[in-house]
């Protein structure tokens, strides 16, 4: 009897056991503020070797370890910190194959004790990506055409790189919003990753959130009264207007400053998504809508990281280069040369010569 009672037990305990599983494995709730909302406070960093655009060849949008390899060791990133590392075999750039840290390479940029764009490819519920845009689903930029004018300035386009660099030099007010470290483009919208000082913070209000990036520290503020500014009003960051759903921050931007870096024009639209993961990352998703540039909508998606703090970001207006700049476009004038630009060593930009 005893023995009997002991089995039926045993076999009472195992048939109950996946229901306790089941009663244990709940759903992830977020924290919430102490007014009620999503808490998605805190300092992340977009840092990653994934950019917003897929590079060409790869199979799709997840990819396995053996290709996340193949990406990896392509990676500018990696070329640079292997020839410092003395390995000139795979660094080479360009028709000429110049090492890409030599000064007679043109498209030499800083030395990797300068970078800091992330020590992988990023991952999204355990699984690489190869690009932040999932549709397409070739991860590419639908344009309706080559880039020119306004699109010009968009960020992941090689041709629009070097139309964005190529302004007039007659004074300090004609070069770029970026070269005179006003309006940079990682505070969005939508928000990138670049070579560096890819950190964010996030603060709430009852009535406001608060995007401030390390780069430049550009502030993006988002209002929650439901409003937008007459469009005549175009800011740098974009009328930002946001609200909850669930246990998500939805943020939609109009109205964005025209000398601004940006993928959409006077007449386009970005919406936003912040949700707050169970691993303490935030999952940030984004749809751009541009009929003046694009050929349909399009959407992508990557983690922000929790990180400790923001550096300080000392632009100081080109590191005082500008009087060298302008003083260069002199010389140029003077020898009856073009002065254009050369696409530089960036975040996508150049990140494989095959």
């Amino acid at each position: 009897m005893k023995y009997s009672s002991i089995v039926a037990s045993a076999v009472c305990a195992i048939a109950l056991a996946p229901m306790a599983v089941a009663q244990n494995s709940s759903v992830y709730t977020p924290p919430k503020t102490s007014w009620g909302v999503p808490d998605i406070q805190g300092i992340f960093s977009s840092a990653s070797l994934t950019n917003l655009t897929r590079p060409q060849g790869t199979s799709g949008l997840i990819i396995s370890e053996e290709e996340r390899q193949k990406l990896f060791n392509k990676n500018i990133y990696t070329r640079v910190a292997k020839e410092e590392a003395g390995d000139q075999q795979a660094v080479t750039s360009g028709k000429e194959k110049l090492a890409l840290l030599t000064d007679a390479n043109p498209d030499r940029a800083y030395n990797r004790y300068w970078m800091d764009p992330g020590a992988d490819l990023g991952k999204i519920n355990g699984q690489y990506r190869s690009s932040w845009i999932i549709d397409p689903p070739d991860g590419q930029i639908p344009f309706l055409k080559a880039p020119t004018g306004v699109g010009a300035r968009l960020l992941e386009s090689a041709s629009a790189e070097e139309e964005f660099n190529d302004f007039g030099s007659d004074n300090p007010e004609d070069r770029s919003a970026g070269e005179r470290c006003i309006g940079g483009s990682l505070i969005g919208p939508p928000l990138n990753n670049t070579m560096y000082n890819n950190n964010f913070q996030i603060v709430q209000t009852p009535d406001h959130v608060m995007i401030m990036a390390e780069m430049m520290h550009d502030v993006r503020v988002i209002s929650l009264n439901g409003q937008h500014t007459p469009g005549v009003i175009k800011k740098w960051g974009g009328d930002s207007v946001g609200r909850y759903e669930g246990n998500a921050l939805v943020v939609e931007t109009t109205n964005l400053a025209t000398q601004q870096r940006s993928q959409i024009s006077a007449k386009g639209k970005v919406t936003e998504r912040f949700s707050r993961q169970q691993d303490g990352t935030i999952l940030y998703e984004f749809t751009v809508e541009d009929p003046t540039l694009y050929k349909q909508a399009w959407k992508g998606e990557m983690p922000l990281n929790p990180v400790k703090g923001l550096y300080e970001y000392a632009c100081l207006e080109g590191n005082y280069s500008m009087f060298n700049l302008l003083n260069g476009a002199r010389v140029m004038e003077r020898e009856g040369r073009k002065n254009g630009a050369r696409k530089a060593i960036f975040a996508g930009i150049a990140d494989s010569d095959e």
